[in-house]
């Protein structure tokens, strides 16, 4: 689909100079996309999660716990965090909320990935812990890896599950290649949990170099993930049990010292990867999109862009497998999108590095909302 043009739209700016509605018109579309600014949040919201249908629950990877109040943008932060290692890419990162039975609940289970410092350097961990209006509570370290170094990148780590209910989360190689193809580390790897009591937790899948978006496709029953390359070489991949992903004997990037290849883009025993992305987009997040507010992107993925700074949307055919078809979205807006979040009527949450939470909605033409 061709985009006409931009509307910046007249209302209200804040001292950071960023508009708080922005429009975007298609020529081949009934309908305009608005993004509307709910929040400023002051630092890097890393994840989101539903605490009930008006707050949103935001995780920021300086090591803090946002409570957001949607319909007024009032922002609280909630107390009981463990320490958080908060260096380099590592920090508070996902949230991911667990179905609980009684929707009125003024506590709620939610999961966390976040790293810690331990012997040796800091790590990725997966916790469990009680969220309420007041505060953090029964805070649990389910997981600690063994994904150790001294170094301050690639740590995951986004968190999914599955119909069943298992729960899957990633963790990036932790800077150390080589770990990607080691199987005696956690390093590289998407766990799968399968019993938080008594804790279940076995390797799903390896070769990863730094997975940063995991999506479950409920209707075909797939876990994709969105990983970044090195420079270049970005992938999706569509994740099965045992599956060795090749990195780094595999990849399509380049070395960031030189045009180099990083091994071989085709190598016996490793999966290729469906998508690739050359130059990187810098992925953050996947979102399996199922919703009444956008039609045309039933069935599709939507991942957030931080170097290109775009949402891309990678069209998906009737077997739900991608096509050759992307749509990159909101790039006028110049912003890196870190995070996607859908609410029951399928309207698109997705948060900045610039600190900024967006509602994305469909107006007809000519009824963009003033903000």
């Amino acid at each position: 689909m061709k985009r006409l043009k931009l509307l910046l739209m007249a209302g209200l700016v804040s001292l950071s100079a960023i508009p708080t509605s922005w429009a975007y018109l298609d020529e081949s579309s009934d309908y305009q996309l608005q993004a509307t600014r709910l929040a400023q949040l002051d630092g890097i919201p890393w994840g989101m999660a539903w605490f009930d249908d008006k707050t949103l629950l935001i995780t920021l990877r300086e090591g803090k716990l946002l409570r957001v109040d949607i319909s007024n943008g009032r922002i609280s932060e909630l107390s009981g965090l463990p320490a958080i290692s908060a260096k380099g890419q590592g920090g508070l990162l996902d949230i991911y909320a667990l179905k609980v039975s009684d929707e009125t609940a003024s506590t709620r289970p939610f999961l966390f990935t976040y790293t810690k410092a331990v012997t040796g350097g800091d790590t990725t961990v997966l916790a469990l812990a009680l969220v309420g209006e007041s505060g953090i509570s029964r805070w649990q370290d389910l997981v600690v890896t063994d994904a150790v170094s001294d170094t301050d990148r690639h740590f995951g780590s986004r968190i999914s599950q599955d119909s069943e209910g298992n729960i899957y989360f990633s963790i990036g190689d932790r800077g150390v290649r080589e770990n990607g193809q080691r199987l005696d580390t956690m390093a590289a790897k998407i766990l799968r949990v399968t019993s938080l009591n008594p804790l279940n937790v076995e390797t799903w899948s390896y070769g990863h170099r730094n997975p940063q978006g995991l999506a479950f496709d409920s209707e075909n029953q797939r876990l994709w993930a969105i990983e970044h390359g090195p420079r270049g070489g970005d992938e999706l991949n569509h994740i099965e049990v045992g599956n060795n992903y090749g990195w780094p004997l595999a990849s399509h990037g380049k070395e960031y010292w030189g045009p180099l290849s990083v091994g071989e883009e085709h190598v016996p025993g490793t999966v290729a990867p469906l998508k690739v992305y050359t130059p990187s987009i810098a992925p953050s997040s996947l979102l399996y999109y199922q919703g009444d507010e956008f039609p045309a992107w039933q069935g599709d993925l939507l991942a957030g862009s931080l170097k290109l700074t775009h949402l891309n949307r990678i069209i998906m055919d009737e077997n739900g497998m991608p096509t050759d078809q992307e749509e990159r979205l909101l790039s006028e807006m110049k912003e890196r999108i870190r995070s996607l979040l859908i609410d029951d009527a399928g309207r698109l949450y997705f948060t900045t590095d610039n600190g900024n939470l967006y509602r994305l909605t469909r107006q007809e033409w000519g009824d963009i909302q003033q903000p």
